[in-house]
């Protein structure tokens, strides 16, 4: 039987890797995760801004503030 994981230890888990960060407006951030802290605030490189599922932008590296996200989750496909 597998050991469930904290919502801190799975995002430990995952810096260094692609993911997808949902904000409450409805716009997605697709980069690799660098570093984030206890209020959710988020840094990620090679960042991708989606507006209803349109590339808009590219940002190179992203600061984004955590009462903003909706969610994070692990990108399906290769930043």
């Amino acid at each position: 039987m597998s050991r469930k994981q904290t919502p801190s230890e799975y995002l430990k888990q995952i810096i260094g890797r692609p993911v997808v960060v949902k904000l409450n407006s409805g716009v997605d951030y697709r980069g690799v995760l660098v570093c984030l802290d206890g209020y959710m605030n988020i840094a990620l490189e090679q960042t991708e801004e989606y507006v209803n599922g349109q590339l808009k932008n590219k940002h190179g590296d992203a600061f984004i503030r955590g009462n903003n996200v909706l969610y994070i989750s692990t990108a399906k496909r290769r930043v």
